[in-house]
């Protein structure tokens, strides 16, 4: 838990995902066509994916991936970020933490 704590505090935008995960897929290119330029960990090609996999799993996402991250805090998942995006909360949340300065 410690470690996934380290890397999702390490930039302002962090994405866990799976190579072959659509949803993945479709938060990288949704958060990269705003201009963030999120740190993405591809847990099937980590060593240590596994265990961090586990670790967001204790942490309640559920799937696992995609599990976004701002500012150093768990926002969530595929649903939750289309949700913020759709409510016009998530770009003043990515300003807020320096992940876009438009």
């Amino acid at each position: 838990m410690e470690a996934l704590t380290k890397m999702a505090s390490e930039r302002p935008v962090v994405i866990f995902s799976r190579s072959s995960c659509c949803m993945s897929h479709s938060i990288k290119t949704l958060l990269c066509d705003f201009g963030v330029n999120p740190a993405v960990y591809e847990l099937d090609e980590m060593q240590r994916g596994r265990e961090i996999e586990q670790a967001l799993s204790r942490l309640g996402c559920n799937p696992t991936v995609p599990a976004v991250f701002i500012g150093g805090e768990f926002v969530g998942g595929a649903n939750e970020v289309m949700s913020l995006h759709l409510k016009r909360s998530l770009i003043p949340m990515l300003k807020r933490v320096g992940a876009l300065w438009v």
